[in-house]
């Protein structure tokens, strides 16, 4: 399988004003992306609401965001890999939603840690060893933040084992432990694509040896951020760390009132379809608006 490097888009789902999903601006939003020099997505993640979507609206995200991705490689365009969401607490539900992305074209189906349940390891191992049967590569995606089950590196050991498995998406903001997932996982196999689920961590990870970042900011800025992990990727870490510097304001913005909320109102600043949010969530605060517009405006974005 390919090995995943670079810097993906963990893509919103923007909403019309009455809630309902805006296609329109979907299709606005990836065109975006790929002009934008995005290597690849990553639809029906956390940050795109999924669990307030019906599937009928997923399989029309889906549709749309290949239809879109297809029209740009015919048209000249590079390979864009497309890791989809397909992660539930249901071990039965995460691998139909991994036959779902098979049968879609996605090359990766994204598979998180399963939440609330708090499995043993024994249960974490047998869920992705259920999903790997189905074929499709899999990113592990460990955030422990949300699913409040942290993957130890040596479980991860074990998963990564497993036929069909691609790489991690390593989000538990423990630095330690991806310098160890680096060391002792993809130490043995090279082509384990460790990657950052934290924007401020991606230029610390690529520089211990991981392979990039599934990343938020990059709905607003694709291009700064594919620049940034490239010039990691090349060891070109001067101009990285500049590009770092001048995003840090916004790498913290991008979360202080909570995600998707946070980044959909750093987009709706620059005017890039988002829209409103589905309960639970609501707009953040007009104390986060103003440390947003701020940071939006002293990052220069």
């Amino acid at each position: 399988m390919a090995r995943i490097q670079g810097a993906y888009t963990a893509m919103i789902t923007p909403m019309n004003a009455d809630g309902s999903v805006d296609y329109d601006g979907l299709r606005k939003n990836v065109r975006f992306q790929l002009q934008g020099g995005i290597d690849g997505l990553v639809p029906l993640g956390t940050t795109a609401e999924t669990p307030t979507l019906e599937e009928h609206e997923e399989d029309e995200i889906i549709r749309i965001v290949m239809e879109e991705i297809a029209d740009f490689e015919k048209s000249g365009g590079k390979k864009i890999p497309v890791i989809l969401g397909s992660g539930s607490n249901s071990t039965r539900d995460a691998v139909r939603y991994a036959e779902r992305a098979q049968a879609a074209g996605a090359d990766y189906a994204l598979v998180v840690t399963p939440y609330y349940n708090k499995p043993s390891d024994e249960g974490i191992f047998r869920h992705f060893e259920a999903v790997s049967k189905v074929g499709i590569p899999v990113v592990i995606y460990n955030i422990q933040g949300r699913t409040g089950k942290n993957i130890s590196t040596p479980l991860l050991e074990r998963i990564s084992m497993l036929p069909n498995m691609a790489g991690v998406k390593e989000a538990s903001g423990n630095i330690s432990q991806m310098m160890e997932v680096i060391e002792k996982v993809k130490g043995r196999n090279p082509d384990f694509s460790v990657m950052s689920g934290d924007d401020a961590l991606t230029l610390p990870l690529v520089a211990c040896g991981g392979d990039g970042v599934i990343s938020v900011a990059t709905n607003l800025i694709p291009s700064l951020m594919a620049e940034l992990v490239h010039d990691c990727l090349a060891g070109d870490f001067e101009s990285a760390r500049k590009i770092q510097r001048r995003l840090q304001p916004f790498f913290r913005a991008e979360f202080c009132d909570g995600n998707p909320s946070s980044i959909k109102y750093a987009m709706k600043c620059k005017g890039l379809p988002s829209g409103v949010l589905r309960l639970p969530l609501v707009e953040v605060s007009d104390s986060a608006k103003k440390i947003i517009e701020d940071a939006v405006q002293s990052c220069g974005l």
